[in-house]
């Protein structure tokens, strides 16, 4: 049985598809922290949980981070400018939402964005999710990012 929850804005955790993370870890090595994640759908061995809480730590070089997409993802996105600012990447996969506010001041213009094609299957699952997604390369060395 399909947890509907999983498919809804009821829900705020949505698991990356391995496939998706085994393309971007190719390419851009290994991640050595998940910063946001749940011992269930962790992508790396080092991963921060809710109650760890990955926005008060440091994070490390080369990061993967798919965030709970409520209320909160603005705080996630702009940790990931601020730690590519420190000299570290993250690689994120976010719903793509270019109208909100954290795409505005913390993604456009200053870092590498990919719309991805179609809806993902989050969990390897059958159905789609309800809204678009992109992945962000929160890079160090972004061409896109304006020198202040």
């Amino acid at each position: 049985m399909i947890n509907a929850a999983l498919y809804s804005s009821a829900s705020e955790e949505w698991a990356t598809p391995q496939s998706l993370f085994d393309q971007l870890s190719a390419e851009f090595g290994r991640f050595l922290l998940d910063v946001c994640a749940t011992p269930q759908n962790a992508k790396c061995g080092r991963f921060f949980t809710r109650h760890a809480d990955g926005l008060s730590h440091p994070w490390t070089r080369r990061n993967w981070m798919n965030p709970p997409y409520g209320r909160t993802i603005a705080n996630w996105v702009q940790k990931a400018d601020d730690e590519a600012h420190k000299g570290n990447l993250t690689v994120a996969l976010l719903p793509s939402r270019t109208d909100t506010r954290w795409f505005q001041d913390h993604i456009y213009r200053y870092y590498e964005v990919r719309f991805l094609r179609g809806r993902l299957k989050f969990n390897d699952g059958d159905m789609p999710a309800p809204f678009p997604s992109m992945v962000v390369v929160f890079s160090p060395v972004s061409p896109f990012r304006l020198v202040q």
